[in-house]
């Protein structure tokens, strides 16, 4: 009888396991949709803000093709999934055929994932575009680091295929943007000014488009690697495996949701607050920032395409005569990049602790719970800021204010109409339109 009783115990004891452990596994992947979803819009700058900027595209039809060609080309390639699934975190230190390593390899992708979240809102409120691909890989840096130590991080992967390709990137398309722009200028210094940029916004259409498909090999690829690490850690797949189907497809399609929302805040930062940027400088970034991303998702290097979009961007105006950079606003991106590892770092650092403690009083479940309630409270407040001052289609493109430098809109120095009717049904007729 007492045999039946362990046996029956032991069978529980198992079931209960299996289950904890499939709704953190659930929760993992819904976290990481939904940092797809965020690297989506708050990336979409990268792709479209000079054609909105340039008028090139209408912005509600850009950040729809934009979403579309991400949605393919997540599934051009597969390189830097798998650098992120195996340059990150050191696989050997966990025995995954053991429940509790299982969990904690879990742990350490939930918790970097809530840092890279936290980032991604914070840089978007404030319509700075940051790195979402540092910000994840800061996340999951920081909370290896709080499972396992520093040698929990495999530092040469971290430094080879990101921390180098991040400091070269910006300037390497800085200088081909610079050198390009240069080239179409003197090129068709022949042309008026209004048929150039006329023609030239036939041509950003198309780079533009090579930017977002460029875009979707690279960043719908990086939370494709999350999902492979976390089905690792739970042994649905081995180490080995390909990535699945539903893997690749769930990803893509989170990326191109995002990526229609329309990331304005940092879409009118990239094409208002940078350069005042015509049609063939536009044309010339782009064109820059696919090359380079293109030939990054081939050697299975996870870019920043954030710093490429940016860099390629200020090179434009630095080519063209007479143009000119905002430096104070290229000051404050550049800080943001550099704290942008260990700000994420910390985070995940702090989600691990919080819900790494708590599970050890508790259950490991209530800990990831706790953890993701931090995040849904975090992430309302946020919002709730934001819509302080919405940017939005309607405004995106307004006067850049000179003297705050911020991602809101100068404020009008219109004197106030008088509040008759006649005379407020025409101004609220000049505001739509």
């Amino acid at each position: 009888m007492s045999q039946n009783r362990c046996l029956d115990f032991c069978i529980i004891q198992a079931y209960f396991w299996f289950v904890t452990e499939l709704i953190i596994l659930l929760i993992v992947i819904a976290t990481a949709l939904a940092f797809d979803f965020t690297n989506g819009f708050h990336d979409t700058g990268n792709a479209m803000a000079t054609s909105i900027a340039t008028g090139a595209l209408r912005p509600k039809i850009a950040v729809a093709l934009s979403a579309t060609l991400n949605l393919v080309g997540a599934f051009l390639s597969v390189e830097v999934a798998a650098t992120v699934a195996k340059g990150i975190v050191d696989l050997d230190r966990f025995d995954l055929s053991n429940a509790w390593d299982s969990h904690q390899l879990l742990l350490v992708v939930f918790a970097g994932l809530i840092g890279a979240i936290v980032w991604n809102l914070l840089t978007w409120l404030l319509g700075i575009p940051s790195s979402s691909s540092h910000a994840l890989f800061g996340g999951l840096i920081g909370a290896a680091i709080a499972s396992m130590g520093f040698g929990g991080v495999l530092w040469e992967g971290v430094m080879a295929k990101m921390i180098l390709p991040a400091l070269a990137a910006p300037i390497v398309a800085g200088l081909v943007a610079a050198i390009g722009t240069f080239a179409v200028y003197s090129l068709t210094k022949s042309v008026g000014d209004n048929e150039k940029n006329r023609y030239f916004r036939w041509g950003q259409i198309g780079s533009a488009s090579l930017v977002s498909l460029a875009h979707g090999t690279n960043d719908a690829q990086k939370t494709m690697g999350i999902i492979f690490l976390s089905l690792v850690a739970t042994g649905h797949i081995g180490a080995d495996a390909t990535i699945p189907f539903w893997v690749k497809a769930s990803c893509a399609l989170a990326i191109a949701v995002g990526t229609y929302m329309g990331g304005w805040r940092v879409i009118r930062t990239l094409g208002k607050g940078l350069v005042e940027i015509d049609s063939p400088q536009g044309m010339a970034a782009e064109a820059s920032s696919a090359a380079i991303i293109l030939t990054s998702s081939h050697f299975g290097m996870a870019l920043s395409t954030t710093h490429v979009a940016t860099g390629s961007i200020m090179g434009t105006g630095i080519g063209r005569k007479g143009s000119s950079v905002r430096w104070s606003v290229a000051g404050r991106m550049a800080l943001a990049w550099i704290i942008t590892l260990p700000a994420s770092a910390i985070v995940g650092i702090f989600c691990w602790w919080v819900a790494h403690a708590i599970g050890s009083f508790t259950t490991d479940l209530v800990g990831v719970l706790v953890a993701f309630a931090i995040l849904l409270g975090l992430s309302g407040y946020i919002f709730a800021r934001s819509r302080k001052a919405p940017i939005d289609p309607n405004n995106v493109n307004a006067d850049w204010d000179e003297e705050s430098n911020s991602v809101a809109p100068a404020a009008s120095t219109a004197p106030a109409a008088p509040s008759t009717p006649a005379t407020a049904a025409q101004i609220e007729e000049e505001v739509s339109k």
